[in-house]
This record gives structure tokens, sequence and C-alpha cells, in this order.
């Protein structure tokens, strides 16, 4: 039976594909503020702006593509049993081919009934512009992201994968963001955890700290997972 890895991804996988992350420059994202376009209460005052800001995030996403650290990543399924819980919600993950993916904080390239959150719907890529009119199936949509301010629905099945980690591994995450970061006390003692980074945070004694960006990281990781 395949021993089983998990992987907890955050910005830094994304950023050699050229995804910016809204850390990049003190509380702005692509040069807005991010409580404005990334909260709750953001979206109750202008929708209209939040729609806007993740259309154009949709259109930048899809002259994205994975990087040797998402195929990296794909490769280790050959010898383990791999499930991903990403902080990130661009799909790239499910692009290179990964098969089991969780988004702790929504995904992109979908959007959700303002008035059901139940009802999920996959954009098309001809149809990745929406607005406050956007109706789909009867219903008024909103981005199918965890805004600041609201609960995280995938952490509790998180928590669950990380307790059943053989392998834990953390990647190109500072590890400061909440409830994300929170996962490596779930991981069982005495399970082998990697944190891949090149500007690695503090961590616990007796985690494998490789510091390097994710693809020459997931590399590194690799060999040392066959040795």
């Amino acid at each position: 039976m395949k021993k089983k890895l998990v992987i907890s991804t955050g910005a830094g996988i994304s950023a050699e594909s050229g995804i910016s992350t809204f850390r990049d420059a003190g509380g702005l994202w692509e040069n807005y503020p991010v409580m404005d376009v990334a909260s709750a209460d953001g979206f109750a005052r202008n929708p209209a702006l939040v729609h806007k800001f993740y259309s154009e995030r949709r259109a930048q996403l899809l002259q994205a593509r994975p990087n040797a650290a998402h195929l990296g990543l794909v490769d280790l399924e050959k010898d383990y049993d791999v499930y991903v819980i990403t902080q990130n919600v661009d799909d790239l993950h499910e692009r290179a081919g990964s098969s089991n993916v969780l988004h702790l904080h929504g995904e992109l390239m979908k959007v959700r009934a303002l008035d059901d959150e139940s009802k999920v719907y996959q954009l098309r890529p001809d149809s990745l512009v929406t607005t406050p009119d956007t109706i789909i199936d009867g219903h008024r949509v909103r981005p199918h992201i965890v805004f600041f301010q609201e609960a995280v629905p995938a952490f509790e099945p998180a928590t669950a994968l990380a307790a059943e980690a053989d392998i834990f591994v953390i990647i190109g995450t500072s590890l400061v963001v909440y409830p994300a970061a929170a996962l490596l006390h779930y991981v069982k003692p005495g399970t082998p955890v990697y944190y891949i980074d090149p500007n690695p945070a503090a961590v616990p004694a007796g985690v494998n700290v490789i510091p390097l960006k994710a693809s020459e990281g997931v590399a590194r990781l690799a060999q040392i997972l066959k040795s």
C-alpha cells in the first residue's frame, strides 16, 4: 500500500507561473487594497469592483501555465498516495494533473449562487467575466472565494488529511496565514515533515527545511524521498 503524502501549498508554488499574491506589496493585490476586493465587507460595499477584480484575475490565470513544481507533485503520485491542500485559488494543480486537490480558500474559475452556497458553477473559458447582474440557472452569483471575515469550510477535511499523513510537506507559504498555518499542528507526532521555501519562516524542531524556490525544492524533495 502506498504511503499517504499530504502537501500543503501556498502562493510560492504559483509565483513561478507568474501569479502574483496579495502579500507582494504591503496590503495591495494587483494595485487594489486587499480588503476592498477580498473581504466580505468589501463585497457588500462594492460588488461591482469585486466582480471586476476576479474577472481580471481569471484572464490573468488563463495566460499562466503549471510550472515544474506543480508537475513534480504529479510525478510523486507514481510512488505515493498524494493529496494537495492548497491556499491558492488558481487551478494550476489540476491543470498539471494532480488527482486530489482540496482548495482552502475557494476557486477562481468557479462562482456560486448568492442565495444557495451549495450551487457552484464552473465558468467556461469564453465566459470568465462576471458582474453583479450575472445570472446562472436563475441565480445571481458571487466569486467562489473564501473572503476575509468568512469561515473556511474546507478546513475540517484539511485537518483530517493532515492527521492521516505518513509524510507531510509544506511548500511556498509564510506559515502566517491562518487557519492554513495551523495544519502542521494536526500532523501525528513522529511524521516526517518537509518545508520548502526560499525564505523559510521559523518552524518547530524536527521539521526538515529545504530553503529553495518551489520548483527546485520539489525536485530536491523527490531525491530525498527516493533515498
